[in-house]
């Protein structure tokens, strides 16, 4: 299948198939993101990904971890994800786990007893934005949720069986605010017992609509030191057994990943090295052309 756009999927899913199943994301509208600006949303055909799954089976391939694409593929409708998840068993009847995007609306608007049938079907893990866990700052961002909406929708996929996976940008409460940040996150996991989470730490391309708010003085974004030791202190304070975490700062060329708590002292220690240099040179900011 010709993929349109580009790739977007956590490092855990790595070792997944990815099927798309729709082009662009359905919400589309926070400040801070560019990857599908240039597409307008749309579900793909069921015929089109049937015949992918039939060439792909055609040749060998019968994965045992799915990847739902693009955007937010859990914003099509329940019927239509249980239609692709028959299709997946008929033609990879390996396949035991199917993972994907989401928003937390996009669970708030589906009944409990349609997430149910979604996990018994097979859906294992839904991937959601958090982001932050200021709320000011989510409303700034044109993020559509708040962390009390947030955490209704984990309890709600908990209840139906489902884990999520939370997505983080550290730096984009802003100079000045990644420690709190940091400390509201670790709060807000401490309740909702995510299973793995993915820091793409705040890189930001001149053509989002946060960059403007740079140039217009309403924004003010934090360096990647501070980035770093925001990081820092979120790893610091979060408790959550087996949790799997990876963390990127791709401007300063910094990876730091692992499973708490056993470790989290590697972990903090190359934070502390990559902050070590970092903060006797200029300052960087993750801000790309």
């Amino acid at each position: 299948m010709e993929y349109e756009g580009q790739i977007c999927r956590g490092p855990m899913e790595r070792a997944s198939y990815m099927l798309p199943i729709s082009v662009g994301c359905s919400y589309n509208q926070c400040r801070f993101c560019t990857l599908f600006k240039h597409l307008t949303y749309r579900e793909l055909p069921l015929e089109q990904i049937e015949a992918e799954l039939e060439r792909v089976s055609a040749v060998g391939g019968n994965p045992k971890q799915v990847f739902l694409g693009d955007g937010n593929a859990f914003s099509a409708s329940t019927e239509r994800l249980l239609v692709i998840l028959e299709q997946l068993r008929r033609y990879f009847p390996a396949c035991e786990t199917v993972n994907m995007d989401a928003t937390v609306h996009d669970i708030l608007r589906k009944p409990s007893r349609e997430l149910e049938q979604l996990s018994a079907a097979g859906v294992r893990t839904l991937y959601l934005g958090i982001e932050c866990g200021l709320d000011d700052v989510l409303e700034r961002m044109e993020k559509g949720q708040t962390m009390a909406q947030a955490a209704e929708a984990i309890e709600k996929l908990h209840q139906a069986g489902m884990q999520y996976g939370a997505h983080v940008m550290t730096g984009i409460s802003g100079k000045g605010r990644g420690l709190e940040n940091a400390q509201a996150l670790a709060e807000f996991f401490g309740r909702t017992h995510p299973d793995r989470i993915v820091n793409f730490s705040l890189f930001l391309h001149r053509r989002a609509p946060l960059y403007q708010d740079i140039l217009s003085g309403q924004f003010v974004p934090a360096d990647e030191v501070e980035n770093l030791r925001e990081e820092h202190r979120l790893l610091e304070l979060v408790e959550t057994p087996g949790l799997a975490y990876d963390g990127f700062h791709d401007c300063i060329s910094v990876r730091v990943r692992g499973h708490l708590p056993q470790d989290r002292d590697k972990m903090l220690k190359k934070l502390e090295d990559a902050i070590e240099v970092h903060e006797k040179k200029d300052p960087v900011f993750a801000i790309v052309p």
